[in-house]
């Protein structure tokens, strides 16, 4: 098994998270309305800015294996939770309940071909993977752009 340890340091003010990933700094954040200060995106968009990068990450590697032309991709990501759960309520769960990902493939490729780089990097892609685990419905659309 060939094992790659994750980590992060964050260091708190308020509802506000400065993440600091090796050389990297991230600034979390909630909106005012939220009670946070708005000096970072907030977690659940973080989230979703990790899988457009997991996928993107995983879609280039995909891509030389295959002998794929990926020339680009693009991500257009959403996702909807039931606030309620994160407000408390014991029967409603707290993380997402769908999220929509439309990628566009800039590529001399078909649209078969796309369809297969999709389908190896959403069954590699280690952020993508983790959301279907939890049952979270995901739409998934990769389309040559």
């Amino acid at each position: 098994m060939s094992e790659h340890k994750v980590a992060i340091t964050s260091k708190s003010e308020g509802m506000k998270s400065e993440v600091k990933a090796g050389k990297h700094e991230l600034v979390i954040d909630e909106p005012r309305q939220m009670g946070g200060t708005d000096q970072g995106a907030d977690p659940l968009a973080v989230m979703l800015g990790s899988l457009a990068g997991c996928e993107t990450v995983v879609a280039n590697m995909v891509a030389k294996e295959i002998e794929f032309d990926l020339q680009g991709i693009s991500f257009d990501i959403n996702g909807t939770l039931d606030m309620r759960g994160l407000m408390g309520t014991a029967d409603v769960k707290p993380y997402f309940d769908t999220v929509n990902i439309k990628a566009e493939v800039e590529t001399s490729e078909s649209q078969e071909r796309v369809e297969e780089l999709q389908e190896i990097t959403d069954q590699r892609c280690p952020v993508f993977t983790t959301l279907k685990a939890a049952g979270i419905e995901l739409n998934v659309e990769w389309l040559k752009a």
